[in-house]
């Protein structure tokens, strides 16, 4: 006979979302249970996403200041990378990240089912337990926090362990003299900041005109100049034909948009061309859910589907896919569910690029402003005119507001160098807040720091910048 169990509210996933709304709903005095395959609580993000990459990433940024040092007279020689004792170190970071989530889930009294949930009706679903065996689940609520996976190139050999997506890459099992990066996302270009740094020679590959599409120009542009010197090579507006695997290594036809095709050996390559959500093969189609043309759940502002039982967060529900708009759901979702009056409406999702220099915005871009046809002002700060970026040798940073030019409101930020993710918190709370340029202008900031980037880039607006000269506007 299958085991029954019944909960009031059911999460399914335990990823950042997932874990936040178990833990919030708990805390709510909900009766809840968190269902994932994962021995803890973390999902994609701290076991094969978000955490081990970033661990990477500062060993990646250590290897680069270390070299940079010898323009100062300091000289390390060499990196002798040791794969077995890194690897060791990603795994400790994630392996006590997730043990502390396990550990909040006892300590909440939020039971973890191992196991894949498949959804059989609008309040019921079996769980495949990772033990073996089955469960059904029936309840009153279900939230679905199932998450996204990478994208594949269908067309090539994906069988081949040589053809590495971004999961692949972090398990790092060993190092590549060469590898072929396709895709010129934050996701490419971040694994290959690690590759390179680590000692592969690598190549991106990019179908668009630049790095980053979607992000402004002026932001990129640091990074881009950046990795042209680390990197084999950046080929942009150009496609990937072919992979045809050899004993070799992987042979790959090139296609630029201008020109003949090109073959190249590599002997890896990394997929990075995006994400898709985790909306197929979970019972979906037993409910009145809607899902859309890329696979994303439909829901309304409080994170409820079309099936009034069901709500869904995160990656399943739409760009932009991050673990700290899945968080923020959750608890918009929770909320709901408990009867309070709650929506999802940020102003401001901050998105942020772990390389080096990193690359943070949030709020309006100027690139969605030209595309809206919005009129507003922006307010450059360079870094070349940082005291504190002097010191540390990364002049090559910005920092800019997007104003609206009738009530010199800040719509926006963006910031391209060292730190800018930790930086661009300030520009998230500016746009929430419905701060004026004013406002950040007359805030003390200390010195000498590059939170100082901030509060020049509005006085750069006003014309009244200590450090850029810029003619003033008489207020």
């Amino acid at each position: 006979m299958t085991e029954v169990l019944r909960h009031d509210l059911v999460v399914v996933g335990a990823g950042p979302g997932g874990y936040a709304a178990a833990f919030l709903a708990a805390d709510l005095g909900m009766d809840v249970i968190l269902i994932d395959p994962e021995p803890n609580p973390g999902g994609v993000c701290l076991f094969r996403g978000c955490i081990p990459s970033k661990s990477l990433l500062h060993v990646a940024k250590l290897i680069h200041e270390a070299e940079q040092a010898e323009e100062w007279g300091v000289v390390f020689g060499k990196p002798n990378v040791d794969l077995d004792r890194l690897r060791g170190f990603k795994q400790d970071v994630v392996d006590r990240l997730t043990g502390g989530l396990g550990q909040l889930a006892t300590q909440r009294k939020v039971p973890h089912l191992r196991g894949m949930a498949t959804i059989v009706g609008p309040t019921e679903l079996d769980v495949e337990r990772v033990e073996g065996g089955s469960v059904r689940v029936e309840f009153g609520h279900a939230i679905l926090a199932t998450g996204s996976r990478p994208t594949e190139l269908s067309a090539f050999p994906n069988e081949d362990p040589r053809l590495m997506d971004s999961t692949a890459a972090l398990e790092m099992d060993e190092l590549p003299e060469t590898l072929l990066v396709v895709g010129g996302g934050y996701i490419g270009l971040e694994l290959g900041s690690v590759y390179s740094a680590l000692g592969s020679r690598v190549t991106v590959v990019e179908m668009t005109d630049g790095l980053l599409p979607g992000a402004d120009r002026d932001l990129v542009r640091p990074l881009a100049k950046r990795l042209e010197a680390q990197f084999e090579a950046i080929r942009l507006s150009t496609k990937v034909a072919t992979i045809d695997a050899a004993d070799d290594g992987l042979h790959v036809s090139l296609e630029p948009a201008e020109g003949p095709a090109e073959s190249h050996r590599f002997d890896r390559v990394l997929v990075a061309i995006g994400r898709r959500p985790n909306s197929g093969g979970i019972g979906l189609e037993t409910t009145k859910v809607q899902i859309d043309g890329d696979g994303f759940v439909s829901v309304d502002a409080q994170l409820r589907t079309t099936e009034p039982t069901l709500f869904a967060i995160g990656d399943l529900v739409g760009q932009p896919m991050l673990a700290h708009k899945a968080s923020h759901e959750a608890r918009v979702a929770v909320e709901a569910i408990a009867g309070e009056k709650v929506a999802f409406d940020p102003a401001a999702i901050p998105a942020v690029v772990f390389t080096d220099p990193e690359v943070a915005w949030c709020g309006l871009t100027e690139t969605e402003a030209k595309l809206a046809g919005r009129k507003i002002e922006v307010a450059r700060f360079p870094w070349g005119a940082s005291g504190r970026a002097r010191t540390i040798g990364r002049e090559d940073g910005l920092t800019k507001l997007i104003l609206d030019p009738q009530t010199e409101r800040v719509l926006g930020m963006g910031i391209v160098g060292a730190g800018a993710g930790e930086l661009i918190a300030e520009g998230v709370l500016a746009v929430e807040m419905a701060a004026l340029a004013g406002d950040l202008r007359l805030t003390i900031h200390p010195h000498p720091t590059l939170s100082e980037t901030v509060m020049e880039s509005a006085e750069v607006y006003f014309g009244q910048s200590t450090h850029v000269y810029r003619p003033s506007r008489r207020r």
